[in-house]
């Protein structure tokens, strides 16, 4: 499995040191949450055996998928390891995948950022230290923006340009990770400005303020880099009251897009979609209702179905801006 990520490798490694060492063996500590200002670009072979490929080699092997397969980069939330977290969900994410579609529909390619998960119940204060560890991994990952839209470039020039299809499923706390490098990458490299790279760009779950995506808010440039940004919610997700909590412990009120969905749809662009999963997301993920988009007893949850379906055709069904999917168990 092919991973991306900001996370400082240990002294294990034959050395900690940002310059890329294509097959060099990287180790991670948990316990280690300082965000690297680059990305380490890498391979997972099992439990613990990683290996740095670097991001050439990283985005040909990409380039080398199947003529139809499309990409899904998955950005992680709150309170999760690499292992088992982070890996046991992209794992299942693809199996389920493969069981819906086939096993040259998409990879899902994991993007991982420093989060904490120490055991211990400190809530409140491992909820802001993410909060900080999300929003300082900003500028890594839009790093890797960057050099993904050179390299884009330069194959445009090529005689076999990679036309590979990219999407985006950001969860939790991912979003916030999403939405700050996005501002980065906009702010430093493109006045402003950022070309559109995905297919579809889905936001699930997602622990950012609702009115993220209006003309001069923080989230207000991701709508312009994917064809469909579609966002999930649920007003009974349990971890959404949670961050509220947490925000109003540092002064910070205000309501969730994961709970809420889009404060108000007229002022966002049309490309942007809100689905209502109230009706089954606690069924699909209980008691929390949080992480929704997998599976239970051998069902396929309808977000991920929904989703499929979008990457499939590239559009939205239904096409209106908010709409409600309406579980039936068959």
């Amino acid at each position: 499995m092919l991973f991306a990520t900001n996370r400082t490798p240990t002294r294990k490694s034959t050395t900690i040191s940002p310059v890329t060492k294509v097959n060099r063996k990287i180790h991670f500590d948990n316990q280690n949450t300082r965000p690297a200002s680059e990305m380490y670009f890498c391979r997972r072979n099992g439990p613990g055996d990683y290996v740095e490929v670097g991001g050439r080699r990283f985005f040909t092997s990409l380039k080398e998928l199947g003529k139809y397969t499309q990409i899904l980069l998955y950005i992680h939330g709150f309170n999760n390891n690499p292992e088992p977290d982070v890996f046991g969900c992209a794992e299942a994410l693809q199996h389920l995948i493969d069981k819906e579609k086939g096993k040259d529909f998409a990879l899902v390619v994991p993007l991982l950022w420093p989060c904490d998960d120490d055991g211990k119940s400190r809530f409140l204060d491992d909820y802001w230290d993410d909060q900080k560890a999300a929003d300082y991994s900003g500028n890594a990952f839009a790093r890797m923006l960057s050099k993904f839209d050179s390299w884009r470039k330069e194959e445009a020039m090529s005689a076999d340009p990679c036309m590979r299809r990219i999407n985006l499923l950001a969860h939790s706390m991912g979003n916030r990770v999403l939405r700050t490098a996005i501002s980065y990458w906009g702010k430093y490299d493109h006045h402003g400005m950022v070309p559109m790279l995905f297919r579809n760009v889905f936001m699930i779950a997602a622990d950012v303020v609702n009115h993220c995506f209006e003309p001069g808010r923080s989230g207000a440039l991701i709508p312009t880099t994917t064809r469909n940004l579609i966002v999930y919610y649920a007003n009974d997700d349990l971890a959404m009251p949670a961050s509220k909590v947490a925000n109003i412990k540092n002064r910070l009120l205000s309501r969730r897009l994961g709970m809420t969905g889009v404060e108000d749809i007229t002022k966002v662009p049309k490309n942007v979609y809100e689905v209502d999963c109230d009706d089954f997301n606690n069924r699909f993920d209980s008691p929390k209702g949080h992480s929704y988009f997998l599976s239970n007893g051998g069902f396929t949850s309808p977000a991920l179905l929904h989703m499929l379906a979008a990457i499939d055709g590239g559009r939205v069904n239904p096409p209106d801006q908010h709409h409600v999917i309406e579980y039936i168990k068959k």
